[in-house]
């Protein structure tokens, strides 16, 4: 049999993208932990043998870089050893120090850097730090990728506001709630269960004064392992009973009004001014530093978001069952770019592409 003989480029390459990929995959093990800092994975190669492996694990913790050369039992091979890494290295003081300046003290021979930091603390200060030491530094490998799986942080960096998730169940003639507002249940319980991962996933999710009046949900994570998003509700006059579960204290909560600015314990009411709109409240969140936002409701709402260009992704749930009157669902532009079943249920993806 003929054997298939790689140049050394392409070998090269070959070996690069393995790598890098396997630090995608470390990255992710981040999600929903290190908000609102990018998840980052990290590889250590050494005669194409991983020797060290890392991904930033906790918020205010340890990045990616420094827990791949923890794990390495032998650093005298790091000299002698090429590091990839999913994000630039960070060239700053914050809550930890430079990576950069550590991958220099262990004298690095090639850096793989998959996506340059779009953070003004970082964008290139990392590279040309590891540069300026000698150290060659080949980067946007699987870039687009890379980007995708932290679209959340590189939309805040870029958009100035967080990434907006929309999300809904809507009945298999299209409507979102009956004419009561009741809207229990139109999807099935695994994809239930999928939106408490997705919870686990998203720093807040907002929803409106009728959804929390009529729904009276907890919008927190029960059937996943993860923590709970901060809970946003609109309530501008302040109408919305306190026996609701939003109201129980058990996670941050803030309720945006016309009324009045206090805090009690876990919940905070934020007054806003009279024509206070979407923007507004995104400028709220980009302020404390909410890196994404889900939106669950209900129609109105979903529909402003949409009508407002304000969206990056929607997953919608079509169920089984009718409702022959009621609310009717948004109508969302474009196609959906993926679909599959949850049983019988169809989850369809759009992303907005403006």
């Amino acid at each position: 049999m003929e054997k298939n003989h790689q140049s050394p480029e392409e070998a090269t390459t070959s070996q690069d993208l393995l790598f890098m990929r396997r630090a995608m995959e470390l990255a992710s093990l981040g999600q929903g932990q290190v908000s609102p800092n990018p998840m980052v994975g990290c590889v250590i190669v050494h005669e194409r043998m991983i020797i060290g492996e890392g991904y930033h694990r906790l918020y205010g913790r340890e990045h990616a870089e420094v827990n791949a050369i923890a794990s390495v039992e032998d650093s005298s091979l790091l000299p002698a050893s090429t590091l990839y890494v999913t994000l630039e290295p960070c060239a700053h003081h914050g809550k930890t120090p430079p990576c950069a300046d550590l991958i220099v003290h262990h004298q690095f021979k090639r850096v793989v850097v998959g996506a340059v930091d779009s953070n003004p603390l970082v964008g290139g200060k990392g590279i040309k730090r590891l540069e300026e030491a000698g150290i060659q530094v080949d980067r946007g490998l699987l870039e687009q990728e890379i980007r995708y799986q932290n679209r959340r942080f590189f939309t805040q960096m870029e958009k100035g506001r967080p990434y907006i998730l929309l999300k809904w169940a809507q009945t298999r003639d299209g409507y979102i709630a009956r004419s009561n507002y009741d809207s229990k249940w139109i999807s099935n319980p695994l994809s239930r269960q999928l939106v408490h991962r997705w919870r686990a996933e998203e720093r807040a999710i907002l929803v409106g004064t009728n959804t929390a009046q009529y729904d009276d949900p907890q919008l927190n994570v029960r059937d996943w392992t993860g923590k709970n998003p901060i809970r946003l509700v609109i309530d501008k006059q302040l109408r919305l009973p306190s026996s609701l579960k939003l109201f129980d204290d058990s996670q941050p909560t803030l309720i945006y009004n016309l009324k009045e600015d206090k805090i009690a314990g876990q919940t905070q009411w934020v007054q806003m001014d009279l024509d206070f709109g979407l923007k507004n409240i995104l400028e709220d969140l980009q302020q404390r530093n909410v890196q994404s936002l889900m939106v669950e409701g209900g129609a109105a709402l979903l529909r402003d978001f949409i009508g407002q260009g304000l969206w990056d992704e929607a997953r919608v749930f079509t169920g089984t069952n009718r409702f022959g009157l009621g609310i009717p669902a948004p109508v969302l532009p474009g196609f959906p770019v993926e679909q599959f079943l949850l049983d019988q249920d169809l989850l369809q993806t759009y992303t907005n592409h403006e």
